[in-house]
């Protein structure tokens, strides 16, 4: 009888104790649910929009839910030097120490959804010239960056704006950076802008 007990708790112990809420099932009513990202640096409150971006909306807010963004950092902060413009504040993907975090299946890009990558609207990131291969990592537009729009290619699908804390991205664009090897990536802050939370918001009453 003891052996029984002893396995029963042991296929217990290897099942995740808590699953993940789904994004789909978040504030399911709400078009327009809103996340407070708390960094280092401040705090940035986004507003996104599942009319127009509901793949997008609904797998961010499932690694929202799953604290996954806790403790990461934002790896790219880029400027456009020799057009004296801003570009990217883009993170989600990487810890503290660089290095990779889960990523959950890769979605089906939305960039076609009449959003535009302007300034502080949020983005969701890909890779490799993969436009199906986003998981988790986004960005934040720092200027209207039209040639990050769909044309002829899938362009990046914006699913957000940011209604507080310019003022925090605007601290964030200002840090140093320089080329990290173990990424191995340009545009990496010196001193790392770390995620400390998100937490969704309560629905604005009508």
């Amino acid at each position: 009888m003891k052996r029984v007990f002893l396995l029963a708790a042991l296929l217990l112990l290897s099942q995740p104790l808590i699953a993940a809420t789904e994004g789909r099932f978040v504030q399911k009513n709400n078009m327009f649910p809103r996340v407070e990202i708390t960094t280092t640096m401040g705090k940035i409150v986004i507003e996104m929009d599942r009319s127009k971006a509901p793949i997008t909306v609904n797998n961010f807010l499932t690694y929202v839910m799953d604290d996954s963004y806790k403790g990461t950092v934002f790896h790219r902060v880029e400027r456009d030097v020799e057009n004296e413009r801003d570009f990217v504040i883009q993170g989600g993907g990487y810890d503290r120490n660089y290095d990779g975090v889960y990523e959950g299946d890769p979605i089906f890009n939305e960039s076609g959804n009449g959003s535009k990558n302007d300034m502080y609207s949020i983005a969701m990131a890909y890779q490799d010239r993969q436009p199906h291969s986003g998981t988790r990592q986004f960005f934040f537009n720092m200027d209207d960056n039209d040639h990050l729009n769909p044309g002829k290619d899938w362009g990046f699908a914006v699913f957000g704006m940011v209604m507080e804390g310019y003022e925090t991205l605007d601290k964030i664009m200002q840090v140093e950076t320089g080329f990290n090897e173990k990424i191995g990536y340009d545009f990496v802050p010196k001193t790392p802008v770390v995620i400390l939370n998100m937490t969704v918001l309560e629905p604005t009453p009508l």
